[in-house]
């Protein structure tokens, strides 16, 4: 750790201030240089209980960075995870409104519904399968409370950036259908995700971490490390299998999986 406790708590503060504003902060890394991951977690962890102390309750978690293509271009091999709050979801169909988000993102992903904790350092792909209540189609909403790019040192924000700024997560879109964990090969679902109308990305679940179970068994594991499990109930998305595509004011978005259902989401 190289924050002292005063800075970290700077941090979440000014976190939590941008995202009320609406007006991004610099760099954590360029105003902390020799700034680490677990330093990150911890200015998270702040935000958290700044969140929980203002109202806020925790329905979830969120698995980023689970595709090599993203993980090489941050220069890490592993992913990272942020928290989901209750103020974060919307409904399937539903209009996000202007001036919500800052720089608003989407990413399709397969969320897991839990009906059993799960902690400890230990966990496996069986424990993460007999802990599942149903998965389903999901949209993350990203945004950036941190510059994606520094204006003067043209720097682009790293990973400690993004897990500080709770993974970079806003909102979730959860789909309606709702399926036993075992009714399809999660490897082989994909989805065909268009921008009003015209298709923007696709992808498949062995984008993530090749299995998206591989996710949560990543994120039980991550989470036992600083005192945390997920628990009954929560919701999990495991992870994104497309890059994140921008959603300017009048964006209507739609992800087709196929016989796994479809999600939306319109900005206003």
């Amino acid at each position: 750790m190289s924050l002292t406790p005063t800075q970290t708590s700077a941090a979440a503060q000014s976190l939590l201030e941008a995202e009320k504003t609406g007006r991004q902060i610099g760099l954590l890394s360029l105003a902390h240089p020799d700034m680490t991951m677990d330093d990150a977690y911890a200015v998270q962890a702040e935000l958290m209980r700044l969140k929980i102390a203002q109202g806020r309750s925790i329905i979830g978690w969120k698995i980023g960075l689970t595709s090599k293509a993203m993980q090489y271009a941050l220069g890490i091999s592993t992913p990272d995870s942020g928290v989901l709050f209750d103020d974060m979801a919307f409904e399937d169909g539903a209009t996000v409104p202007e001036g919500r988000f800052i720089q608003p993102r989407i990413e399709a992903e397969i969320a897991f519904v839990m009906k059993a904790p799960l902690a400890g350092d230990g966990i496996t792909r069986e424990d993460v399968i007999a802990a599942t209540d149903f998965v389903a189609p999901a949209l993350e909403i990203l945004d950036t409370r941190i510059l994606r790019i520094d204006p003067v040192t043209k720097e682009p924000r790293t990973i400690v950036d993004t897990i500080s700024d709770n993974a970079a997560n806003a909102g979730i879109v959860l789909g309606e259908a709702r399926h036993r964990i075992d009714a399809f090969d999660l490897r082989w679902v994909g989805a065909i995700v268009t921008r009003d109308g015209a298709v923007e990305e696709t992808g498949l679940g062995a984008g993530v971490l090749n299995d998206p179970v591989e996710g949560i068994v990543w994120l039980a594991r991550r989470m036992a490390q600083y005192g945390q499990r997920i628990e009954a109930g929560q919701v999990i998305l495991s992870g994104s299998f497309i890059r994140p595509v921008e959603c300017p004011p009048g964006s209507n978005i739609v992800a087709d999986f196929g016989p796994f259902g479809t999600v939306s989401c319109r900005f206003a």
